[in-house]
C-alpha cells in the first residue's frame, strides 16, 4: 500500500478510454465560460439515474432531503446482500471541480453503486451545493450538516437501514470530492457527536493547489488526457470567497501551505491518499500525504502510474477494480483496529471494577 511507484514515459490507454476522456474534456470546456459562470443549460445533457427501489447490481437506491431551502440532499447505496451484518457507513462527496455533478449523475452513481456492493458499506452520496452560485465554505458546512443529520436518531431510524452503523464511519471522495472528505473530516473532529464516529478517510486523487506551480503541474500540463492548469485555475477562481487574501495559497486550496491549519493534535481518522502517474495534481497529492504523516496522522500512499485524473470512474480500466481492492484492504485494517482497541477498552474496564 505504501509506494510511489515511477511513472512510465506515456500513457497507455485503450482507443474507446481515449474517446470518453476526448468528450469530457470537450463538454468541460464549453460550460466553463469566461466570465467565470457555468453553463447549466448544457448540463441538462448530462445522464442522471433516478433512485432504485428495486436492486440494480445488488443495490437499491433511494434519496434524502437533509433542508429543502438549499437543496441539500443525499443518496443512499444499500448493498441487498447483506441485510444482517452489520455495516459501515461510507459518506462520500463527488468530484468535479466543485461546479458540475451531483449524487444522481450516472457516472456517480454507478461508481458509488459499486462501492457498496464491493466494500460491504452503506454508501451516504451527499448533494452538496456548487460554485460559483455557492462559494466555500458553503459544500464545506452541507458536508458537516449531513454528519449531524446521520447523528440524530430519529433522522438515523428512518432513514438509515438497521444494520447501518454510523459508530463505523468513513469520509470518502475524489478529486473536488476528496478535498472535500478532507476538509470535513476536519471540521467533524471538532465537533461532539453523539453516535457517529469517522473513523477512516478514503483521498482519491484530491483536488489540492497553491500559487507555485510543481512539478507535475509543469511536466504533465497539456499532456495528461484530464484537467490543464487553466481548468484547475478557473474551478479555483469559482471556488474561493471573493475578497480572500490568499488566492491558491488559501489553506483551503494549499493545505499544507504557509497558512496551513496545525492539525498535528487533531483527531483525524486513518488515511488512504490515491495517486496518479499521469495526473497534473499528483505532486500536490503526495506533499499532503508527507503533511499528514509529519503532522502523526496514519496515512496510506497508493500509486498507480499508469493512471491519470479520473481514472476511478471508468469501469473498463482493470486499475479501477484494483483500487476497489485497495480500499477494502483500508477499511479492513482500520476496522481490525478499531475492534481490537474496543476489546482493550472493555478489558480495561472489567479490571478497573473493584471484586465485591
Amino acid at each position: 500500500m505504501e509506494s510511489a511507484a515511477k511513472t512510465p514515459k506515456s500513457l497507455t490507454l485503450p482507443s474507446t478510454t481515449r474517446i470518453t476522456l476526448w468528450l469530457l474534456d470537450i463538454g468541460l470546456n464549453l460550460i466553463m465560460r469566461k466570465d467565470g459562470t457555468v453553463n447549466r443549460g448544457l448540463l441538462k445533457l448530462v445522464p442522471l439515474t433516478p433512485p432504485s427501489s428495486e436492486p440494480i447490481n445488488g443495490v437499491k437506491t433511494y434519496d434524502v432531503v437533509v433542508d429543502p431551502t438549499r437543496k441539500l440532499w443525499f443518496r443512499v447505496f444499500v448493498p441487498t446482500q447483506y441485510t444482517v451484518e452489520d455495516l459501515p457507513v461510507m459518506v462520500f462527496c463527488h468530484g468535479s471541480g466543485y461546479i458540475v455533478a451531483s449524487a444522481d449523475t450516472q457516472l456517480y452513481d454507478d461508481f458509488c453503486r459499486k462501492f457498496a456492493r464491493e466494500l460491504h458499506v452503506i454508501v451516504v452520496s451527499v448533494d452538496y451545493r456548487l460554485a460559483p452560485e455557492h462559494r466555500h465554505p458553503a459544500q464545506h458546512e452541507d458536508g458537516l450538516d449531513v454528519l449531524k443529520f446521520l447523528d440524530v436518531e430519529e433522522n438515523r431510524s428512518k432513514w438509515l437501514p438497521g444494520n447501518a452503523n454510523i459508530s463505523k464511519c468513513f469520509i470518502a471522495g475524489d478529486s473536488a470530492g476528496g478535498n472535500m472528505a478532507h476538509h470535513v473530516a476536519v471540521r467533524a473532529s471538532q465537533f461532539n457527536f453523539q453516535q457517529l464516529q469517522v473513523v477512516g478517510l478514503v483521498s482519491i486523487q484530491p483536488f489540492f493547489g497553491g500559487e507555485e506551480r510543481i512539478g507535475s503541474e509543469i511536466r504533465l500540463n497539456g499532456t495528461a488526457p484530464v484537467l490543464t492548469l487553466k481548468q484547475t485555475d478557473w474551478f479555483w477562481n469559482a471556488f474561493l470567497p471573493l475578497g480572500e487574501p490568499y488566492n491558491r495559497d488559501h489553506p483551503v486550496v494549499n493545505v499544507s501551505g504557509r497558512y496551513a491549519v496545525d492539525i498535528s493534535k487533531m483527531d483525524l481518522p486513518p488515511t488512504i491518499v490515491v495517486v496518479a502517474g499521469f495526473d497534473i495534481l499528483r505532486d500536490w497529492q503526495i506533499r499532503y500525504y508527507e503533511w499528514l504523516k509529519k503532522s502523526g496522522k496514519e496515512v496510506y500512499l497508493v500509486d498507480y502510474p499508469n493512471m491519470f485524473h479520473g481514472f476511478n470512474l471508468l469501469p473498463e480500466l482493470p486499475e479501477s477494480d484494483q483500487l476497489i481492492l485497495e480500499v477494502k484492504d483500508f477499511i479492513h485494517n482500520v476496522l481490525n483496529k478499531v475492534f481490537t482497541a474496543l476489546i482493550r477498552n472493555l478489558k480495561q474496564m472489567t479490571l478497573s471494577v473493584p471484586l465485591l
